[in-house]
């Protein structure tokens, strides 16, 4: 395509315009250049001079005082870290000395447990011995008093001799005496049977894993257990204890360990009961009900004088204890909360006022994996 006049017209204008241009900045220029120049070396000469000044008094003094910084930052955080494993450390230590009591408790009580299963093993025996015996020795006796009416009726003449025995010892007497004290034999046996009974549910050695058990024997054994310090005494007129049991399917658990915490709560319950209360009525009141479908709630609650917000926030500390010296380890509720918490998944808590008595809430799932 061949291209305009005007195009060359254009590009010939516009170049000498430029040229123009250029020869004026050119004579407006170099009348300055020996100015420029002198200025130049005047500021080069003195970046010379002034440089090894700030090299000395300024930069040096500055890069050391970094230098050190610097070092200074590193030995902190050496330091810190240092510090972070000493921390970490005494937090072990601190928690392996926390849990050493506990751990002493629990083999004490694992030793307790193997001593209580074997006397309870040693006195079953003789007591279903005895139990066994007593209802053949009953029918014994009736057999020889109704011998004895018998011959009573056929010799109504007795010989003087078993005349004067007869009234020395009283026969008749005897005779309606002994279905007594068989009776009451029977039912100190059965007592006894109970109490073995109770003491084997309550150690359950052979259930030291995880089984699924009825929540209400566990509660009745303990209560069985400590039935002596329940019932009236020289100074007091006892304590009531009422259940009230809801329907509550097996639950999965380790059974010795739930034991233990109704025998921890319960105690407590009783000290109170007994040391700090005026009350004639003393109650503890035993509640379970299924929540929700698949979480077991037991309360345990008495009358007494309550506990105060203070206390009730230190309840669930190893080694805090209200009793006096030589009378608690201040382990009982900690172990407790930690068998409830930690093993078995659920939540312990105190709901108490002064004045107002203290309910322990315990929560478990029904299946120990679960989760409330």
């Amino acid at each position: 395509m061949q291209k305009s006049p005007w195009f060359f017209l254009s590009r010939m204008a516009l170049s000498i315009f430029c040229a123009e241009t250029f020869v004026m900045l050119l004579f407006l220029v170099l009348p300055k250049i020996p100015d420029l120049l002198e200025t130049f070396l005047d500021s080069t000469l003195l970046t010379i001079l002034i440089t090894p000044s700030l090299y000395f008094f300024l930069y040096r003094p500055l890069n050391l005082q970094m230098s050190e910084q610097l070092l200074i930052e590193k030995e902190l955080r050496n330091s810190e870290n240092h510090l972070k494993q000493q921390t970490q450390n005494l937090e072990q230590i601190t928690q392996k000395l926390q849990q050493a009591p506990q751990l002493l408790l629990a083999e004490k009580m694992s030793s307790l447990g193997q001593l209580v299963a074997g006397i309870a093993h040693e006195i079953n025996n003789p007591v279903n011995f005895i139990l066994a015996n007593l209802s053949y020795l009953g029918e014994y006796f009736q057999a020889l008093v109704a011998i004895n009416e018998i011959y009573q009726q056929r010799y109504l003449q007795m010989d003087a001799e078993i005349q004067a025995l007869n009234q020395q010892y009283d026969l008749e007497f005897v005779v309606n005496d002994i279905p007594n004290l068989l009776e009451s034999m029977q039912r100190g046996a059965r007592r006894i049977h109970k109490i073995v009974l109770a003491l084997r549910n309550f150690s359950r050695l052979d259930e030291a894993e995880i089984k699924s058990v009825d929540i209400h024997d566990g509660i009745d054994s303990t209560l069985l257990l400590l039935q002596y310090r329940l019932n009236p005494q020289q100074d007091n007129s006892g304590i009531q204890v009422i259940k009230h049991y809801g329907e509550l399917p097996n639950v999965e658990c380790y059974p010795d360990q739930l034991n233990q915490v109704f025998m921890n709560i319960l105690s407590n319950a009783i000290d109170i009961l007994e040391n700090h209360s005026s009350k004639d009525d003393r109650i503890i009141e035993i509640r379970t009900h299924l929540l929700h479908e698949n979480v077991v709630v037991i309360s345990i609650k008495d009358n007494g004088q309550g506990i105060d917000e203070e206390i009730q926030r230190q309840l669930f500390d190893p080694f805090f204890t209200t009793k006096e010296v030589g009378k608690g380890t201040g382990l009982g509720l900690s172990i407790s909360y930690q068998i409830i918490v930690n093993t078995h998944k659920g939540s312990l808590k105190c709901i108490s006022a002064p004045g107002k008595g203290a309910e322990f809430v315990i929560e478990i799932p029904l299946f120990i994996d679960a989760k409330i």
